[in-house]
């Protein structure tokens, strides 16, 4: 019998450049790619938005762009050449011998159908008979371990939870026992416990199939305790490739070591995080660029690095492509900062209280609602956030941390309790104390695309919260004033006001949201995982803002994330939640420190290493529960 590693390989691309004309240009993007995957490997892509990670996967399905085309090299599918393949017999290739799976998965799945009905038109287009088609779904459900595969069959996906729906489409991509999978973020939107089991199940079943797996991630440490080889990429480019241990505890571009000291750690010294300069040239300005695509940007390039495209690999396979000057040269990016000073309570209010407050949901079913069905998403609480103190909620998804943050904004009413806000009592001031209260807390949204309205400009945005607030309008002199002030406030560049959401980065789209939130002079700031879908680099970025922003205004900031390291680095204290209650709260570096609590220690052990050596994902029945 032939082991896997004697089989040719699965992926082989080989010198290949993508192209595409802007301006009348021949632009590469992507350039010169050299990459191997052997049958029951998994090979990590590891880079910001904007990269070439997406296209990468584009290119290897047969889902090009218009106007993108291969113009040089080879791409092969276990021996055969895709590039002479028909469109028709790249397309039979897909769901079949190359299956995906989507970084969203409540949107993969069509809410209108069951979840049979989704299985069986992916098994319909694999030639599995009608016959045999609910035994092979059940079969593929119960391999991912979800319960009572019978009734899964016959819900809708919103009725299941983001886990659930992950397992559902990770149970189809290998139905049709696949060669080739691709994975593009499939634990983005997953919290830690969720992420590992998830994660665990996929690693189950490409050991099972022996499939080889292509992993889409802008997370450099997850990707390192999954995947045999990491491939970094930068505008189009492979500017590191090699075991995936290496890549991570001995970065050598200096992308990729500006990737690992961007990404804030769970232990050991707390760390001012870097920022990158500028920004990742877009595809229209990469005609322009015959050196390292990096080099604007490189804090150690020389004046040769932008006309001079470099590669070496060493004994082990260890590719970078970068001058070795520049490889050795310290970035010198670092520098300790002290922890998160808890704000002084003695001689202050909070400006946000919950007493005893609990928050049940009641929905009624049946014939004339007749039956009646209640949860609890809140169990008594009492939370005290104090001026300038930065408090973080963490917990799995469903654990009541975003209805901590409802109650807070008066969104929801307490079904027993108190919600105080700036001292008055959301359930029972009068209406001018009620919108003079809610005036002081201002919600900064998890999604940035989707938060700002595309057809007003950022002079606009800033200044909207003003409208919704019901103060007097502003001159238009005024308005712009404050627009300004604002701007400088989050540090965006002089000519953005006249600009529109499309026009700016992920970055500079979320300082529009942070400073829409500062416009109205909030005391309180909810924040609900303004992170969790930025690039490392832009993630810095914020959070850095938001310290100074601390510093400098003495603000409140209430943080629910999913990233234990991102509370770690931003606040003083912390709440674990599971299921409605606080099981556990005090100092964050205490708490994550000398967890005394399982369901702590559960999420704390969930977290992918910082070294790439220790076990992960953890065998712990809490976290196969939990998903």
């Amino acid at each position: 019998m032939n082991t896997p590693d004697q089989h040719p390989a699965v992926l082989a691309i080989r010198d290949l450049d993508l192209s595409a004309r802007f301006n009348g240009r021949p632009v590469a993007a992507l350039r010169q790619l050299e990459l191997s995957l052997a049958r029951g490997k998994v090979l990590g892509i590891v880079g910001e938005s904007g990269a070439g990670k997406s296209m990468l996967a584009r290119l290897i399905s047969g889902l090009l762009p218009t106007g993108f085309a291969v113009s040089r090299g080879e791409m092969q599918f276990q021996g055969r050449d895709m590039l002479a393949m028909s469109p028709a017999q790249r397309r039979a290739l897909l769901g079949r011998e190359i299956a995906f799976i989507p970084q969203e998965p409540l949107t993969a799945l069509n809410p209108l159908w069951t979840i049979f009905d989704s299985f069986s038109e992916h098994l319909a287009r694999v030639a599995i008979p009608v016959a045999q088609r609910r035994r092979v779904a059940l079969e593929a459900l119960a391999s991912v371990e979800l319960p009572v595969p019978e009734q899964m069959l016959l819900r809708y996906p919103h009725q299941l939870s983001g886990g659930q729906c992950q397992r559902v489409l990770i149970a189809m991509a290998f139905a049709s026992k696949p060669a080739l999978l691709i994975a593009d973020e499939p634990t983005t939107a997953l919290d830690v416990v969720t992420q590992t089991r998830v994660m665990a199940l996929l690693a189950e079943q490409q050991r099972e199939h022996a499939t080889a797996v292509v992993l889409i991630t802008h997370d450099l440490r997850l990707a390192a305790h999954v995947c045999d080889e990491v491939a970094v990429m930068y505008a189009g480019d492979l500017v590191e490739v090699g075991p995936a241990r290496a890549v991570l505890e001995s970065p050598r571009h200096p992308y990729t070591r500006a990737l690992k000291y961007a990404t804030p750690d769970l232990v050991g010294p707390r760390r001012r995080l870097p920022v990158l300069k500028k920004q990742m040239p877009g595809l229209s300005a990469l005609a322009d660029i015959s050196g390292c695509r990096f080099a604007a940007r490189c804090p150690v390039a020389d004046g040769g690095c932008a006309t001079q495209l470099v590669a070496r690999t060493d004994a082990v396979g260890h590719r970078v492509a970068c001058s070795e000057t520049c490889e050795t040269a310290s970035l010198a990016m670092q520098e300790d900062i002290a922890p998160p000073a808890p704000a002084a309570v003695a001689d202050s209010r909070p400006i946000a209280e919950l007493q005893q407050a609990s928050l049940t949901y009641v929905s009624r079913s049946g014939f004339f609602g007749r039956h009646k069905t209640s949860f609890t998403a809140v169990q008594p609480l009492d939370l005290q956030v104090y001026p300038g103190e930065f408090v973080g909620i963490v917990g799995e998804s469903g654990s009541g941390k975003s209805s901590v943050a409802r109650l807070l904004m008066g969104i929801e009413q307490p079904t027993d309790g108190r919600v105080r806000i700036a001292g008055e009592d959301l359930s029972h001031g009068t209406a001018s104390a009620l919108r003079h209260a809610r005036q002081q807390v201002q919600l900064i949204f998890q999604d940035p695309q989707s938060a700002l309205n595309p057809r007003r400009d950022v002079a606009s945005l800033l200044t909207q919260a003003l409208e919704a607030a019901g103060l007097p309008p502003l001159a238009a002199a005024e308005r712009v004033a404050r627009a300004v002030a604002v701007r400088d406030d989050v540090g965006l560049p002089a000519d953005t006001l006249s600009r529109f959401p499309s026009q700016l980065s992920g970055g500079q789209k979320q300082r529009v949201n942070i400073g829409r939130a500062l416009c109205a002079a909030p005391q309180l700031i909810v924040a609900d995982e303004i992170v969790s879908g930025l690039d490392v680099s832009v993630q810095a970025q914020v959070m850095n803002l938001l310290l100074d922003l601390r510093q400098e205004r003495r603000i409140a900031l209430l943080l629910i994330s999913h990233d234990l390291a991102v509370v770690r680095y931003l606040c003083s204290r912390v709440l674990v939640m599971q299921k409605g209650v606080v099981v556990e709260q005090g100092p964050t570096e205490e708490v994550f420190t000398h967890p005394r609590h399982s369901y702590t220690r559960t999420l704390l052990a969930s977290v992918p290493a910082e070294s790439a050596g220790a076990t992960w994902p953890p065998a712990q029945e809490g976290a196969r529960q939990a998903a």
